[in-house]
């Protein structure tokens, strides 16, 4: 038996990590406790998710309820399974900015102490085990804003001959940098990650996303970007676009080709690998690009407001080369661009909705 732990599991890419491998042949057990909606309310609550996959799997799906700050119930977990356990996928995480910032111990303790109780109990139990951990391109703080960016009539863009133009690489420094405190958790998490690689010689990648989205995404205000624009745009709520003049750039990845991304390292895995992954020049949109699409798609003008204040850590213009990746794992192709992301994104809010009668 080949059996796959996925932390996050009711979470837009624990979920998807979840069908995908079970869809492989693996038994998965999957460890989320719904933080999310302590985090952000209960319309983020991602129970409904869970319920989903245990539906839909059967016996296939074990869920459990565990906190991974708790070392101890980690543990426990892990060594019933032991050396069955051949793949880990480490996707739980406190994601704002926001949030951080108003309970730094919370968000230390889940982003990086519940990594390394993740990691140990790998270690430990389970070390042949391939480990992927889903970091984020926080770890390089606000040193992209330093580029040399050229504002456009929607966009801030960047220069066709600068090093970045196809995309931020693996060699920004994370240094001397302002992370906001998310931004640091995530920064301990990926350096624990390549370390137990380095230092143990467990197979594991940190995958810097960039914007991960999809239409299984529980959007909220302070995080989940197209979800929640494309709720507002649905559901005529307002929404506040925060400083840049809207024309910060992001690149937005599919949960599926992100997935596809994990699956092609699980089947030739390496040490300590880093890699930034995100929707690339493939699929990137300005905040006003990503409001135009909403509107266009939903066919009605969106409510929204403007503050000149940008939130701390983001980044102006953010689009990852994937290329390091790529060089690695050539058959890996991206399927879904914006437009595609937001029709699926708005297709399956409402069916939801429906659904809820």
């Amino acid at each position: 038996m080949s059996l796959a732990i996925v932390t996050g599991s009711a979470g837009l890419i624990g979920s998807e990590a979840v069908l995908h491998f079970a869809a492989q042949g693996y038994d998965v057990v999957g460890i989320d406790n719904d933080l999310r909606r302590v985090f952000f309310g209960d319309e983020a609550s991602t129970d409904w998710n869970r319920a989903r996959l245990e539906a839909k799997l059967g016996t296939r799906y074990q869920h459990a309820a565990i906190d991974i700050r708790d070392r101890d119930a980690i543990d426990r977990l892990f060594k019933q399974y032991g050396s069955a356990i051949t793949l880990v996928v480490h996707t739980a995480a406190q994601p704002s900015h926001d949030w951080a910032a108003r309970d730094p111990q919370m968000d230390f303790g889940v982003n990086a102490t519940g990594t390394l109780n993740v990691l140990e109990a790998t270690r430990q139990f389970a070390p042949e085990a391939v480990f992927i951990f889903t970091s984020t391109n926080k770890v390089y703080g606000d040193t992209p804003n330093r580029l040399p960016l050229v504002e456009l009539q929607q966009r801030w863009e960047i220069a066709d001959d600068h090093t970045y133009a196809g995309g931020i690489r693996e060699d920004m420094s994370i240094d001397q940098t302002l992370h906001s405190l998310f931004g640091a958790s995530k920064v301990a998490a990926d350096v624990l990650v390549q370390e137990y690689g380095r230092y143990f010689g467990m197979k594991t990648a940190c995958f810097r996303g960039g914007c991960l989205t999809g239409p299984n995404h529980a959007g909220a205000e302070l995080h989940g970007f197209l979800a929640y624009l494309m709720k507002c745009a649905m559901t005529g709520k307002p929404y506040t676009v925060f400083g840049y003049k809207g024309k910060q750039v992001r690149d937005n990845i599919h949960s599926a080709d992100l997935i596809a991304a994990f699956d092609a390292f699980t089947q030739q895995p390496r040490v300590a690998e880093v890699y930034n992954i995100g929707g690339g020049r493939f699929s990137n949109c300005s905040m006003l690009e990503a409001i135009a699409l909403c509107e266009e798609l939903t066919e009605r003008p969106m409510q929204r407001t403007y503050s000149e204040t940008n939130r701390v850590g983001d980044h102006i213009w953010w689009i990852s080369d994937n290329g390091r990746f790529a060089s690695h794992y050539p058959t890996w192709q991206q399927q879904y661009d914006v437009p595609a992301i937001l029709r699926e994104i708005r297709d399956a809010y409402r069916d939801r909705v429906a659904a809820k009668g």
